[in-house]
């Protein structure tokens, strides 16, 4: 199994993009082996290697964002790393945006231009809380400019939750209703999050969609779950411009 995976999409040519899968790094159980997170308990030795290993398979610098779920949007460069936002973009070929997940999803961006991309980090919270419009309209230019992929997230068979998240959703907007299917259990539902995600891109005119078939937390072999093994490690998602 490959440490990184490309994604198939049609972005220009001078747009790279992957995600990390957990194998091929240096971490022991239960981060094993290629967690890229500082902050999760895994040792700074480990983690110091596992990025240095990721700059060698993409040669390129990664701007680490420190994710809140919120709405914020960055510039990918030296002096945003750590910045509390969760997303990132790039207009030049300087760093790569990033962001970590292990069950959230990753939102990856690109104008049809080729001159800019950005990859978000959308949990629920986030997605709701409108991450993906933020960093469209930091970018610019009219949703139909721009193409997305939908990284590896929970998928819609795992993904539990309760009648509030449902509610605060149909709330926002009634068409994610559709997303929410009804468990035996009363107040439960499964969540779409790829539906969600997918729904709120075309809201914004952004209707060429890519992705969205991955599962973090039945793909055990191949990704961290934090909703699967609560300590563990996370992945990373990648954008930039060459």
């Amino acid at each position: 199994m490959n440490s990184l995976e490309w994604l198939d999409w049609p972005a220009p040519a001078s747009v790279k993009a992957c995600y990390t899968t957990r194998t091929g790094g240096f971490s022991h159980a239960p981060f094993d082996s290629f967690n890229l997170a500082r902050h999760v308990g895994d040792s700074e030795a480990a983690v110091t290697a596992n990025r240095q290993r990721l700059l060698e398979l993409t040669g390129v610098p990664v701007c680490w964002l420190n994710q809140v779920h919120g709405t914020g949007v960055v510039p990918a460069s030296p002096e945003n790393i750590g910045a509390d936002a969760d997303a990132a973009y790039v207009c030049m070929p300087e760093m790569a945006a990033g962001v970590m997940t292990a069950d959230c999803l990753p939102v990856f961006l690109c104008h049809r231009n080729g001159n800019q991309a950005a990859v978000v980090h959308a949990g629920w919270r986030g997605l709701l809380a409108g991450v993906i419009e933020s960093t469209v309209n930091k970018c610019g230019g009219a949703g139909s400019d721009w193409i997305a992929y939908l990284g590896p997230a929970i998928g819609p068979a795992a993904f539990e939750v309760g009648a509030e998240v449902r509610q605060a959703y149909i709330s926002a907007n009634t068409v994610h209703e559709k997303a929410f299917q009804p468990l035996p259990t009363p107040g439960k539902y499964l969540a779409d999050i790829y539906q969600l995600a997918r729904q709120n891109l075309q809201q914004l005119g952004i209707g060429l969609i890519y992705g969205g078939q991955s599962c973090t937390v039945t793909e055990s072999e191949r990704f961290f779950s934090y909703r699967r093994d609560h300590t563990t490690g996370r992945m990373a998602s990648l954008i930039w411009i060459e």
